[in-house]
């Protein structure tokens, strides 16, 4: 059967690589970079979505995100072998190759390109730093016991981007934005690595909870939801922001909470939900908050 479907049909392939570099994932950075583009073309004067820009904004992320997936999987395979939690993972199984792997990657890496060619020169110019630290990632673990915070420097770069994509320029309140979506990004990456102390210790795989263990990796990732909350906070400061996206800050304040009191360090069973489902709320709540605070605010569809 895995045989089959890595040389199968051209579809049967597709559908394994967008298994493997999980698509559906994009909910956790998508929302931010949305924040901050339609936040940027409201602040630029603009009364009415770009939508054109906007769908741009949404090719590069998920470009560059795909791009980032592929190129870790490939470069975590051996890794991803010896660990049971992992091991059952397209390019271990032999459901996709790397030869697959690598092919879709550098396909998502053009579109990426692409899409920052066709937003402005500024775009162009800086995407190749938006790609480094995505390949440096899966490295990390192999030469540093924070590879979280590499993967967070990564998550930074989607509001930043966004801003750029509408004004062509700098913008500090966008860097706020995407500092806190990094240490938001890299304080639940501290939590799901929990699950993987005991292999990450055995084959020397180095990371926060391998070298701190559980309960000083969860606190690390209490600071990290603490200072994100301050940053979010800042952020709708230095944007004007309105009495919506102060409500949507409470209720991200409250999923923080609640988060945090699920997961303990002797009892990660609700992991997953903490991971996937807490998470995903968060980004798709501020999102929609953000969204009705700049209707308001007189931003049109």
């Amino acid at each position: 059967m895995t045989a089959t479907v890595a040389g199968g049909s051209g579809t049967g392939r597709v559908r394994a690589f967008l298994r493997l570099v999980m698509i559906e994932h994009s909910v956790f950075a998508l929302p931010f970079a949305y924040i901050a583009t339609l936040t940027a073309m409201f602040l630029d004067g603009s009364e009415t979505v770009a939508w054109g820009t906007l769908v741009l904004v949404t090719v590069a992320m998920v470009g560059l995100r795909t791009f980032a997936m592929a190129a870790n999987r490939v470069i975590d395979r051996e890794i991803d072998a010896r660990n049971p939690r992992t091991a059952g993972r397209e390019l271990v199984t032999g459901a996709v190759s790397v030869r697959t792997a690598w092919t879709g990657a550098f396909v998502a890496l053009a579109v990426f390109l692409g899409a920052a060619a066709m937003l402005n020169p500024l775009c162009l110019v800086l995407a190749p730093v938006a790609v480094v630290p995505m390949v440096v990632y899966p490295y990390g673990k192999r030469f540093t016991d924070y590879p979280h915070a590499i993967l967070g420097l990564a998550q930074a770069m989607g509001p930043v981007g966004g801003w750029l994509a509408v004004t062509g320029a700098w913008s500090w309140e966008a860097v706020i934005l995407g500092v806190a979506v990094g240490l938001w990004i890299g304080g639940f990456d501290l939590i799901y690595a929990c699950q993987d102390v005991a292999a990450d210790r055995g084959h020397g795989v180095r990371s926060v909870p391998a070298r701190f263990g559980v309960a000083g990796a969860l606190y690390g990732a209490r600071v990290c939801h603490a200072v994100t909350m301050a940053l979010f906070v800042w952020y709708a400061a230095a944007t004007d922001a309105g009495a919506f996206l102060w409500a949507g800050l409470a209720v991200v304040a409250g999923a923080f909470v609640y988060e945090h009191g699920i997961v303990k360090p002797g009892d990660l069973s609700r992991l997953n939900r903490a991971f996937f489902s807490v998470n995903g709320f968060v980004g798709i709540s501020l999102f929609v908050f953000a969204l009705l605070d700049l209707a308001v605010r007189g931003l049109r569809v």
